[in-house]
């Protein structure tokens, strides 16, 4: 049998189902299941989630998996699809650095639609996130973020397919070989364009449901015997090469600690490549007390490999017309950070873009290439802001890693009101406790199939 870096996953993954683990990392997947929930929540009324789950009616599906903050129900794989969508609707879900990729949205509603499917712990749900982190960030990493982006991916939807597919499995109990087809079929099914940045459109919240969806058809597939190419990662015609000019196989071998760990949150609502930006206004703003009508330039370096998402072209970015506009734009995101003090889902929202103070402001943000920045990427993206006032001497910020970052990462209290404050625009106060309970319970309780309808509403209502 032909060794393969699909067999070598395979082996990782089916192996993290009772390897012994750290208790540090357990517990970080149980504060990124929060964290998912909280999104998905928050994420469920936004028009992006409501029309995709009109379109799901229509097909008729029937179904008894709960959509995350709805009364909606679904067939367990359409109700991963509906959460993984609802849950990167805000752009406030999880992000790994290194790979550029976000991947609580589609691990989590994988996982769990596979533990309606089959009787699972909690425990086996944090280990299937744990094993779902792993191989979609060292996919992406292999890929190279920018050079994937170059390609017009996305690898939120490419890569995370085969991390929906490897939580998938684990929860279903494949074994190794079935592993190795499972990532075969899921590399048929990975997808994501980066289009949407042309018009701010919602395809781009569609990519991680999509990809959890295809993920548990991958290891449901796999566990009935349906064969896939062993060699889907590095073949001729494997993802690597189609999907990268210069991927990096050795990526995806295993290099010391979880990927889960090299994870963050988001703080913001709006892209990564914003975040650090916002952090840099804010703290200027709450130290100096710089108002807009003080401000002749606001100067911000980032790294080059965020100049297509957030700052081009710029033209367009100094007129977001639609949320998602508004959500990759540098100059909304540093525009209204210090117009308001805030970059919360209430700032990236259509009534804010005729702001005219944000307007005001926008035309004065200056994006800047740092190839001292750029030393540092992807396992780290700083950022500087130079704030040059009609009055006074010049105001700077540079920030290493934006609150949220493993590396700053927030409270378990900062998570909490998080979590919260998202939830609270689906779910009573009452039942967001009781949630919120039961996922600091996670790890100990014997049915993780309790944890999707906890996040729902009865159906009916």
């Amino acid at each position: 049998m032909t060794d393969t870096i699909a067999r070598r996953l395979a082996a990782e993954v089916a192996a993290l189902r009772a390897a012994p683990l750290p208790a540090a990392v357990l517990a970080r997947a149980r504060d990124f299941l929060l964290d998912f929930l909280g999104v998905a929540l928050g994420g469920a009324p936004e028009p992006s989630s409501v029309a995709l789950r009109a379109g799901l009616a229509r097909l008729r599906l029937g179904g008894d998996g709960p959509v995350i903050g709805t009364t909606a129900r679904l067939p367990a794989t359409h109700a991963a699809l509906a959460n993984g969508a609802a849950a990167h609707a805000l752009e406030m879900d999880d992000t790994h650095l290194g790979g550029s990729i976000h991947l609580g949205a589609s691990v989590f509603p994988a996982a769990l639609a596979a533990a309606a499917l089959a009787p699972a712990s909690g425990e086996l749900l944090l280990r299937a996130a744990v094993a779902g982190y792993e191989v979609a960030a060292r996919l992406a990493m292999a890929l190279g973020p920018a050079r994937h982006y170059a390609r017009g991916y996305h690898p939120t939807g490419t890569c995370g397919v085969f991390g929906a597919a490897a939580a998938a499995g684990v929860v279903l109990g494949l074994d190794a070989d079935a592993l190795v087809h499972a990532f075969g079929i899921a590399g048929s099914q990975g997808a994501g364009s980066l289009e949407f940045l042309a018009d701010g459109s919602w395809t781009k919240r569609l990519h991680p449901g999509w990809a959890a969806c295809a993920g548990v058809h991958a290891a449901a597939l796999a566990a009935a015997g349906f064969v896939a190419p062993a060699s889907i990662f590095e073949g001729r015609f494997g993802v690597l090469a189609a999907w990268s000019d210069a991927p990096d196989p050795a990526a995806l071998a295993p290099h010391g600690g979880f990927e889960l760990m090299r994870t963050g949150v988001k703080p913001h609502a709006c892209c990564r490549y914003v975040q650090a930006p916002i952090d840099a206004v804010l703290a200027l703003r709450a130290e100096s007390g710089v108002r807009p009508d003080d401000v002749e330039r606001i100067e911000v370096g980032i790294v080059a490999a965020g100049f297509p998402i957030v700052c081009e072209p710029l033209e367009r970015k100094l007129r977001p017309t639609s949320v998602v506009d508004a959500q990759f734009s540098l100059p909304f995101g540093v525009a209204v950070a210090l117009a308001r003090g805030r970059a919360s889902p209430a700032e990236f929202a259509l009534p804010v873009l005729d702001d005219p103070v944000v307007l005001g402001l926008m035309p004065r943000v200056a994006p800047v290439r740092d190839a001292a920045l750029d030393a540092h990427y992807p396992r780290a993206w700083p950022a500087w802001v130079r704030i040059v006032r009609r009055r006074g001497p010049a105001l700077e910020r540079r920030i290493e890693h934006p609150l949220g970052d493993p590396e700053h990462f927030p409270s378990a209290d900062a998570l909490g009101a998080k979590f919260r404050d998202l939830a609270a625009r689906s779910l009573p106060a009452g039942q967001i406790e009781r949630l919120a309970a039961l996922v600091a319970d996670t790890g100990a309780t014997s049915d993780a199939a309790s944890i999707a309808p906890a996040a729902s509403l009865p159906a009916g209502e």
